[in-house]
């Protein structure tokens, strides 16, 4: 557990080196005690700059923090950078190197730990580690930062427990007896079966035999997923978001191939906009006998656990607390990480040579979540003129698309990928750029930082990279936040084409992700200051 000082502990004293100042923010005390309760281990990460401005001494700092100790209770680790936002150091957020450190520090690493802090400086440094940002605005905090971060909490009381809350949908249950045949079904698009990686490998270390219901714009990313024995294929229109209509005899035909699946149980994993219901009806008509899901719908007997998840609950976790909830955890020394089958990978196309290149990946089958064409060609020109080779991506109907972009100066692998055959491209990647789509959570299961141009359309917290470095680029607070839609209802897609190919640059130093050749990385204008991926200017 990671939190930054000023603020966020303690009341913000401009450049303080006097512990008689040292306030502690309401409910400070309980919500550190709670966490040590649980055994969580606990580290400040802090910049003061004051100490290179010259305004206070290493003494007084030293002071000031034992002050903060004295009101608050022991820190295992206290993490602070001294240098001013020109020296160029790689530990003052938004750079990442406190938080890399203070994992260190607590003998783990930077994808375990929460990170809380009150501007967009700490989840940006969080993000870039690959760990979990929550935020506590205070009234100093900008609202483009609060309207980007993660995870939004009114103070610091309510984050604690909302640590706590994700601590617990997620727990191991009491021990159950080993099943059988499981059916587990996500029937949507890659990503989304992806993302439900970690449920499905909770429920197989409690099986003999897993069977995965998917849909057809699934089916590639299943074949990828440890724990998985078995598919079946099917369509369920009430998901899809172009159905065919619901034919009778299509549902006769279903019903007869999950009958002769022989679950003794099934888990039905949905997003958070769909009902699990129709498909519980089929599975009781195909005689499985205990059925789980999350449902917010009164679902009568067609559901044994009807499990409820809080709204902005990562989509990994969220499919790990229902199989939490159905009696299943994951084994001992897994993590609830998305993760793919190494021997499921093909060989890597030859053209993008032997790795280090940075993948561009423009296209989405939803058009709100894409890269704009003009924006992909002008970071491709700009990542090549810095030294990088970019190689660009996309699907068989994505080539125009991928010439185009690629043209400015990337290697063109349009069409050339199916999802096993771009998960080998990523998997040598130094770092994926890419919208909030499929190709997001494939890196993120092979631990390749991205830098996410997202579409605000769906949350940023649920729907982001999961526990890989990464970077958020966009406007985070655009007309189209929270809408869900599938077409951009703003002339132009504001929300992404405003972004400047300059804060790629940026975002992949960040994430520490070297040129290949000799151009310099220009990172913000010569003596100006260090700028967040959210716009925050660092303490």
């Amino acid at each position: 557990m990671l939190l930054d000082r000023d603020g966020t502990l303690i009341e913000d004293v401009p450049y303080n080196g006097d512990p008689e100042k040292v306030r502690p923010v309401p409910g400070a005390r309980e919500s550190l005690d709670r966490l040590r309760a649980a055994g969580l281990r606990l580290a400040v990460v802090t910049n003061q700059s004051g100490l290179a401005r010259g305004l206070f001494t290493h003494d007084e700092l030293r002071r000031v923090n034992a002050r903060v100790e004295e009101l608050l209770g022991p820190f295992d680790a206290w993490q602070v950078c001294p240098h001013g936002e020109r020296d160029g150091c790689a530990c003052r957020k938004p750079a990442p190197g406190l938080v890399h450190a203070a994992a260190r520090a607590l003998g783990t690493r930077p994808t375990r730990c929460v990170m809380v802090g009150d501007i967009g400086a700490d989840m940006t440094a969080a993000a870039a580690a690959g760990a979990t940002g929550i935020m506590v605005p205070t009234p100093a905090t900008r609202m483009a930062e609060v309207a980007a971060a993660p995870t939004v909490a009114d103070d610091l009381p309510a984050a604690v427990a909302r640590i706590l809350d994700r601590i617990g949908l997620v727990a191991a249950p009491a021990a159950t007896p080993r099943r059988r045949t499981v059916l587990v079904a996500r029937s949507d698009a890659a990503g989304d079966v992806l993302v439900t990686g970690p449920g499905i490998r909770a429920v197989a270390a409690g099986a003999d035999r897993v069977v995965l219901l998917c849909g057809p714009r699934g089916r590639a990313a299943a074949e990828l997923l440890p724990g998985v024995d078995e598919i079946v294929e099917w369509p369920l229109p009430w998901i899809d978001g172009h159905p065919a209509p619901v034919e009778p005899d299509d549902m006769r035909r279903l019903t007869a191939r999950l009958t002769g699946v022989g679950a003794d149980e099934a888990v039905v994993f949905t997003s958070f906009h769909q009902s699990p219901l129709p498909l519980a009806l089929l599975l009781r008509m195909a005689g499985v006998r205990r059925i789980s899901a999350i449902s917010d719908d009164y679902p009568g007997t067609l559901l044994d656990v009807r499990h409820r998840v809080p709204v902005g609950v990562p989509e990994p976790e969220r499919a790990l607390s229902l199989a939490a909830a159905a009696g299943f955890a994951l084994a001992a020394g897994d993590e609830p990480g998305l993760r793919l089958r190494a021997d499921r990978l093909p060989a890597a196309p030859d053209g993008p040579g032997e790795g280090g290149y940075v993948v561009l990946h423009p296209g989405s089958s939803v058009e709100t979540r894409a890269c704009p064409p003009e924006l992909a060609t002008r970071i491709v020109r700009v990542l090549s003129a810095a030294g990088y080779r970019v190689v660009v991506t996309g699907g068989p109907d994505e080539r125009e698309l991928t010439a185009r972009v690629a043209a400015a100066g990337g290697t063109d692998l349009g069409g050339c990928t199916g999802l096993g055959e771009l998960a080998a491209v990523v998997a040598r990647a130094g770092a994926l750029v890419v919208g909030n789509t499929g190709p997001a959570h494939l890196a993120a299961a092979l631990g390749v930082p991205v830098v996410s141009l997202f579409a605000p359309t769906v949350p940023f917290g649920q729907w982001g990279p999961y526990r890989v470095p990464a970077v958020r680029l966009g406007d985070a607070g655009a007309a189209c936040r929270d809408t869900r839609a599938t077409r951009c209802p703003v002339p132009g897609h504001p929300c992404l084409s405003a972004v400047e190919p300059g804060r790629v640059l940026e975002a992949l130093r960040l994430l520490g992700v070297p040129a290949d050749g000799p151009a310099a990385l220009v990172v913000a204008p010569a003596g100006g200051p260090a700028v967040t991926a959210t716009g925050g200017v660092a303490r």
